[in-house]
């Protein structure tokens, strides 16, 4: 099989397909870009006309949804520990929390990004906090599912923790981290504990600071 080509921006959401990588022990080729890509690196856009990341292209499949990405990586060659299976148990709740990960959780992060932070000069910074309030009110689910649970699913870590983890720690590096439950933090404290969580933010870290050295 070729070497999947993986392109992101370091801390993004493309986080979550170079964890799931490192976890599944597939090899891909790392592409860190400049933030945001599609202003700072317009060549970008002949890849992925959305200018979005992450962008994972596999022989002939492109992928631009991150929760996607991470749980394709993880059955790439085969269905592994890191997924949950049809017809095994919680198979329906992996799906739930997978997805549930960006389309109710991040999403709101990502407009309180982009009001109250990157464009609080246009006046919007108050409809950035009322995103913000939302994406704390929805963590509820997750917290009443880790009662009694170490991982969402299945009594092992699984694609599922990476998405959903992934959002727990985008909130401690936006400002977003007082409103998140004491026992979230403990979650998101396992989750980042693991090896294989370092050994992908240690090789973005790597790439993104090499970039900015060469401007």
């Amino acid at each position: 099989m070729t070497k999947p080509i993986l392109w992101t921006c370091a801390r993004s959401r493309g986080l979550r397909a170079t964890w799931a990588a490192e976890e599944a022990g597939v090899d891909i080729d790392l592409r860190i870009l400049p933030f945001p890509p599609r202003y700072r690196a317009p060549e970008f856009l002949e890849e992925n006309p959305l200018g979005t990341v992450p962008l994972l292209i596999d022989g002939d499949a492109r992928m631009t949804e991150s929760c996607a990405i991470a749980h394709y990586l993880a059955t790439r060659e085969g269905y592994t520990g890191l997924a949950i299976a049809p017809g095994e148990r919680d198979y329906a709740e992996y799906c739930d929390y997978t997805y549930h990960a960006d389309a109710t959780i991040t999403f709101p992060q990502t407009v309180f990004m982009r009001f109250a932070i990157f464009e609080k000069d246009k006046g919007l910074e108050e409809a950035g906090h009322a995103y913000a309030k939302w994406f704390h009110k929805r963590l509820v689910k997750v917290e009443q599912r880790l009662e009694g649970r170490e991982y969402l699913c299945a009594d092992r870590f699984t694609v599922a923790d990476i998405c959903v983890g992934y959002a727990l720690i985008l909130a401690q590096s936006v400002g977003l981290d007082e409103g998140v439950p004491d026992s979230l933090k403990a979650y998101r404290e396992r989750l980042t504990a693991r090896p294989a969580y370092r050994r992908a933010f240690e090789r973005e870290e790597e790439q993104r600071k090499a970039l900015e050295a060469n401007g």
